[in-house]
């Protein structure tokens, strides 16, 4: 059994945000391999999510993001469950975050089940055209305009994105490693981002 140093549990501490005795028992678990650690506690607190997904989230803040040239600006709400951690300045900060992340990525929407299905209809349609352009078996085609599909949700459904500032993991796993810290359910309601000369 790896012996875990304080300085050790500090570093992922810093890394993850998790208290003291969590990442004291993911080291221990993993040997003492941060790495490891790390992913330990992403599984853990993507439990905790799931447990607390079924939630109401009544409270919350409206955090905005306007960039440096002033043409580009987003509004976005995000809930959670009580005033006090509404008030957290984690909270805010991750609320900050993804105001930040909605201005350079630019969804079309917060999930694929969000995505308008005339939006969805037309995508299917022109990647069918590209597949058949290509000459492939009629068989398949519905196959790789399923998996083209995935590719555009993953590009363009907010919680299915790269968070930009970190993108090993997605804007789901910001939110659920968040809700495992704070122990609260957190959800993204809507967005707008506004850009001069766009409508």
């Amino acid at each position: 059994m790896a012996t875990i140093s304080a300085a050790t549990v500090k570093q992922l501490r810093e890394k993850t945000g998790a208290g003291i005795m969590d990442c004291k028992e993911a080291l221990s678990e993993c040997n003492g391999d941060i790495s490891k650690a790390v992913d330990f506690l992403r599984k853990k607190g993507l439990a905790t999510a799931a447990k607390r997904a079924g939630r109401a989230t009544t409270e919350g803040i409206i955090e905005s993001y306007i960039h440096m040239d002033s043409k580009l600006g987003v509004l976005v709400e995000i809930n959670c469950e009580t005033d006090f951690v509404a008030k957290n300045d984690d909270f805010k900060e991750v609320a900050k975050n993804i105001a930040m992340h909605i201005a350079a990525t630019n969804p079309v929407s917060i999930r694929p089940e969000d995505v308008p299905k005339e939006t969805v209809d037309k995508e299917k349609e022109i990647y069918r055209g590209q597949v058949l352009e290509m000459g492939k078996p009629e068989k398949i085609v519905d196959k790789i305009v399923e998996g083209k599909l995935k590719k555009y949700f993953k590009e363009n459904c907010l919680m299915n994105q790269a968070y930009v500032r970190d993108p090993d993991i997605t804007i789901e796993d910001l939110l659920n490693e968040m809700v495992a810290k704070i122990g609260e359910n957190i959800t993204i309601k809507r967005f707008a981002r506004f850009k001069i000369g766009e409508v």
